[in-house]
């Protein structure tokens, strides 16, 4: 299949081609990469979209409410990617790629593109070619994108960076889940959910609610004006499901106002930028033979104690922006 029948695959919408697209800008051969960056030149959307960061910590139920949220999404006429970005053994590079499993009925549907992507050990929890993903995505005519990420930590900065609005799950029982919440990841959390609110857990998750908004009663918004959304649903009832995509529209509609929507749209192609060439040096850093024996020499250097790790590390870089 040659570059343009791909493009062309693609903004026709063919899943088929949008997997092989998506396969194309993962690979980590040089001659893929430069493939990919032809084809993404020749597929941009002008398509208007919404892309939603969906984290939690693990049990939550990421999965369970993104297929809810997929499945309303699709009654409403729209159609849905979600991009699950999946654990990678730091040993092996194995990773589960189960999401399409535990979304079945979301899976099935012509309407939806699922891809689990491997984090390869990217920083963030967040797959190394997520934004190519996404805008592969987009060109192929998808409304909403779902951007599922591993758990939440520091590295959640990575997806909250890439998307118009970071929604972050929680469990019932705030006391012990505000602990476990760093100051950072609250100043980028756009809408907060608690979910499993049904049963014997429904006060709990109203109690939980309470305790959010008085925890981040005390800090600065992250825009002016907009505040964190809170609200609890079951994702497995499905209730509340379509008051959480609400929020979410009425956040968009928040930012559009405020002129903030597209200004950061294109803060975020800065960022692009940036972190693409931050990657690519590295790899070149790393990856020419006469850096690989010069690090070689040092390591053993620093082994015998003949030199500080400081030391080794200046007299590294010295040599190779010299050159």
């Amino acid at each position: 299949m040659t570059i343009d029948e791909l493009a062309k695959g693609v903004q026709e919408g063919k899943r088929r081609h949008l997997a092989k697209a998506i396969t194309l800008v993962e690979s980590n051969r040089e001659a893929d990469q430069q493939t990919a960056q032809e084809l993404i030149s020749k597929v941009r959307s002008s398509k208007e979209t919404i892309r939603v960061g969906i984290s939690g910590v693990p049990g939550v139920g990421k999965s369970t409410f993104i297929e809810a949220l997929g499945n309303l999404l699709i009654e409403e006429g729209l159609k849905v990617a979600v991009l699950a970005v999946d654990p990678s053994s730091p040993a092996t590079g194995g990773s589960i790629l189960g999401d399409k499993t535990r979304m079945e009925t979301l899976s099935s549907k012509d309407e939806a593109f699922i891809r689990p992507s491997p984090t390869s050990g990217t920083l963030g929890g967040v797959a190394k070619r997520t934004r190519e993903s996404m805008m592969l995505c987009e060109a192929a005519g998808y409304d909403v994108i779902l951007v599922e990420t591993v758990g939440v930590g520091q590295s959640e900065f990575e997806v909250a960076s890439m998307v118009d609005c970071f929604l972050v799950l929680m469990l019932p029982g705030a006391g012990d889940s505000l602990q476990g919440i760093k100051r950072g990841i609250m100043e980028i959390i756009d809408i907060l959910v608690i979910n499993k609110a049904d049963g014997d857990q429904e006060k709990m998750a109203k109690n939980a609610v309470t305790e959010y908004q008085n925890a981040f009663h005390l800090l600065t918004p992250k825009y002016d004006g907009i505040g964190v959304e809170f609200l609890t649903v079951s994702s497995i009832k499905k209730k509340r499901i379509d008051e959480a995509w609400e929020k979410i529209q009425g956040f968009i509609s928040a930012l559009k106002e405020k002129g903030i929507f597209e200004a950061q749209r294109k803060e975020q192609e800065l960022n692009w930028f940036k972190r693409l060439v931050e990657d690519e040096v590295l790899r070149r850093l790393w990856g020419s033979e006469t850096n690989k024996e010069k690090a070689a020499e040092l390591v053993e250097q620093i082994k015998k104690g003949e030199i500080t790790p400081v030391k080794a590390a200046y007299d590294f870089l010295s040599s190779e922006i010299s050159r």
